[in-house]
């Protein structure tokens, strides 16, 4: 089986060491330094992990964040680079199925930071596996959105949601859509087609899960 979170991975931890602890990413206001320090949270700290996607627990989140970013920097890449076996999220039984995707926006986090970056041309069999997240992720962070949007991967597939009316069209490769749908839209890859007002919106949606 190809292990895409592991290419991932091996390909985020050596490009933040080749950048430093300083260089951009595509999440406002965080460096490498903490976007590093946001991965070993999610998968060595249950304790503050959860406040990641709930809202009640991201000022304890937060700050276990920052304190683990005060660490060395090469090791903090380091141990992104060699997830521990116990975690929830990255053991040999989780990892592609968890990380995947994760590893895969992370990567572009800081690739689509840089000045004259460009798509990668992915494997299709990444490409399949990211398709399948499509369409998990339109439905979430779509499902209230005032609009009927047919979201579309050539080759892949399609599929309509939001909660109806006006209708947009949304095309792009399944990595591309990927980075859409998670409130990536500034450096997503994509077409929207429909009215302009609608249009406009889902480009400025808070997007995510």
């Amino acid at each position: 089986m190809p292990r895409y979170a592991r290419a991932e991975r091996e390909a985020l931890a050596d490009l933040m060491l080749e950048l430093g602890p300083d260089a951009p990413t595509v999440n406002e206001g965080w460096t490498t330094r903490d976007l590093a320090a946001h991965l070993l949270v999610r998968e060595r700290r249950p304790d503050a992990a959860g406040g990641i996607l709930l809202p009640p627990l991201r000022g304890y989140a937060e700050a276990v964040r920052l304190r683990v970013a005060a660490g060395p920097y090469a090791d903090l890449v380091a141990r992104v680079r060699r997830p521990p076996v116990w975690s929830p999220v990255s053991n040999p039984l989780t990892d592609e199925l968890a990380n995947g995707m994760e590893f895969f926006i992370h990567h572009e986090d800081v690739r689509r930071a840089r000045p004259g970056w460009h798509p990668r041309d992915l494997p299709a069999g990444q490409q399949a596996v990211l398709w399948k997240r499509v369409a998990l992720l339109a439905r979430m962070a779509l499902r209230r959105f005032p609009a009927e949007v047919l979201v579309q991967a050539p080759g892949h597939g399609e599929l309509r949601v939001g909660r109806g009316g006006e209708r947009l069209r949304l095309v792009g490769a399944p990595g591309e859509l990927v980075l859409f749908l998670t409130g990536r839209q500034r450096v997503a890859r994509v077409q929207v087609e429909g009215p302009a007002g609608p249009a406009e919106r889902l480009r400025a949606a808070e997007l995510g899960l």
